[in-house]
């Protein structure tokens, strides 16, 4: 099963949370570029909720569109990255000072799924529901 068809069947109550996260970490995900300028060092997009930063991630181009609709800016250049679910939580979200996580398909409502900085879906060491994962991952108490 594809990502959006597991993120459907997880909203639905007939998901399963392993497939689900096995499903994002295989998936293919465009990553947009935080300043429209992929040479620049600005990095990947993103936004700070709850103390946690989400990078925005999604399934398709489709989804993408319907983000940049959704923010007024459908007429600019997206210029984004096409990279694995594993890649943004394994090797991105380590270097975050602080908790992150991945927000896939934000505009899609009932079509959207966040990854947060937990146990089986960030590294252990950045994962804020292990014990002393905080101070490892650089978040102040």
């Amino acid at each position: 099963m594809e990502l959006t068809a597991e993120i459907a069947a997880y909203r639905n109550g007939t998901g399963n949370p392993g497939r689900l996260v096995g499903e994002f970490r295989r998936a293919v995900l465009i990553a947009p570029i935080a300043d429209g300028n992929a040479g620049a060092a600005g990095g990947l997009m993103s936004a700070v909720s709850g103390g946690i930063r989400w990078f925005y991630a999604f399934t398709d181009e489709e989804a993408l569109a319907r983000f940049a609709q959704a923010r007024g800016e459908a007429a600019r250049e997206w210029p984004y990255l096409a990279v694995l679910g594993a890649r943004l939580v394994d090797a991105v979200v380590p270097q975050v000072d602080g908790p992150a996580g991945v927000a896939v398909n934000v505009a899609d409502g009932g079509g959207s799924m966040l990854f947060p900085p937990v146990a089986g879906i960030v590294p252990d060491a950045w994962a804020v529901d292990i014990a002393g994962a905080e101070a490892d991952a650089g978040v102040v108490a």
